[in-house]
């Protein structure tokens, strides 16, 4: 095995770490469904968990978004004419806990869990795949989930978009790069694949800025990344606030960009919006902009709710599974998670209406890295923050695929 292919491998198991500091924005009980439905058909009963009213990366917007899929999908006619009933359990950023719920799972006897939160895949996943529940579009903040035969992610991860993420600002004229992340083993992962997508592309090895996870006033970082540098993609997740603060005191020019849950429109407004450090920021994500025709229908049901931020990645991601889950079960004489497992398997394409290509879980479309094997969906999104919107990076962008980028061995 060569050092790429070795580096690449050993990073299945850092991701669930560096995932948790790119999220924007454990107690075992579950609830019942959120909504009163007139469909008279057999239930369809799956499960969500997330953390909430917890230390570490709360996600509350993941059950609310599932229960709003619940609600919408039954005032639309269901699945094959019976109600959707979402299960949900609070794992509350607990392995523990993680696994309460999951045994839940098996003993209610969902047919899937599905668009989920949880760093704790090594406890969740084994129980799932001995009682052949599949685990259908998680977030992606678990190594179990790249690498588990039941599961069925509908992104790339952290390989995809970090990769894309190189690849799109050397393309934008960025040759010298700078990333600015947390000073942990798990989050120099992210350096990897961004190099693997800057020097693809053309442009020098990225300099890699580490934070120390107790820094408050970010100046030194500032002065280190933009010093000979045409762009410092800030990789900080909820605090890349402060590297924002620290970097327009120092009045530097530099361009900043960053992936999806970083540089959250909501930070672009705050800073001076089309004025502000952040207008035409490129972000790099794994779906198209909430602007897009595609988010119709999770805007409409989202519609009116506050606590549903439609641009965080984790809530798109469960919208996303929780259609795929739609599409697939349609397909079921018997919907069962035995049947279930197989349609995933062996479809040729699930359709989200634009919000992702096609998806397949063929052993054929798998990426033929190892830890990484059920990553089949290699794409993700170019985009730019213009008047405090993320927006599509230019007129007419697409998906762009980067499994090239993942899977190339640099020569020597």
């Amino acid at each position: 095995m060569n050092d790429s292919h070795r580096r690449r491998s050993a990073a299945a198991t850092c991701l669930a770490v560096t995932a948790a500091l790119l999220a924007a924005g454990c107690g075992g009980k579950t609830s019942g469904s959120s909504t009163q439905t007139s469909l008279k058909g057999t239930p369809v009963k799956v499960m969500v968990w997330n953390p909430e009213d917890t230390q570490g990366s709360a996600q509350p917007g993941v059950r609310l978004t599932a229960q709003a899929y619940e609600k919408w999908i039954n005032a639309n006619g269901g699945i094959k004419g019976g109600p959707l009933k979402v299960l949900t359990c609070n794992e509350k950023n607990d392995p523990n806990e993680a696994e309460k719920c999951a045994q839940q799972a098996v003993a209610e006897k969902v047919v899937a869990v599905v668009g989920s939160y949880s760093l704790a895949g090594d406890r969740y996943m084994p129980i799932l795949q001995k009682a052949g529940i599949p685990y259908l579009g998680g977030t992606g903040v678990s190594a179990a989930e790249f690498s588990n035969p039941l599961s069925f992610p509908v992104n790339g991860g952290t390989p995809t978009v970090f990769a894309a993420h190189g690849r799109q600002l050397v393309q934008d004229g960025c040759k010298k790069i700078a990333g600015v992340r947390y000073d942990l083993a798990a989050a120099a992962i992210v350096s990897q694949f961004l190099t693997l997508g800057a020097t693809s592309a053309g442009g020098a090895v990225p300099k890699d800025i580490k934070v120390p996870l107790t820094a408050t006033d970010l100046a030194p970082q500032v002065a280190a990344a933009t010093k000979g540098s045409d762009c410092v993609s800030v990789i900080l997740g909820t605090a890349s606030g402060l590297f924002v603060k620290s970097y327009v005191q120092s009045g530097a020019k530099t361009k900043l960009g960053s992936v999806v849950g970083n540089l959250t429109p909501q930070l672009a407004a705050s800073t001076g919006g089309s004025s502000g450090p952040l207008e035409g920021a490129a972000i790099t994500g794994y779906y198209p902009p909430t602007s897009d025709p595609a988010w119709k229908d999770f805007l409409a049901a989202a519609k009116g709710n506050k606590d549903i931020d439609t641009t965080n990645g984790a809530n798109e991601t469960t919208w996303v599974a929780f259609k795929v889950f739609t599409e697939a079960a349609k397909q079921l004489p018997t919907i069962s998670a035995q049947a279930l497992v197989q349609e995933l398997n062996t479809t040729s394409g699930i359709d989200t209406g634009g919000l992702t290509p096609a998806l397949t879980w063929t052993a054929s479309t798998a990426l033929p890295i190892k830890g990484l094997d059920r990553i089949h969906n290699s794409t993700a999104t170019e985009l730019a923050i213009r008047n405090g919107k993320i927006e599509w990076a230019k007129a007419g962008s697409t998906f762009v695929d980067v499994r090239k980028v993942l899977t190339a061995t640099p020569a020597g």
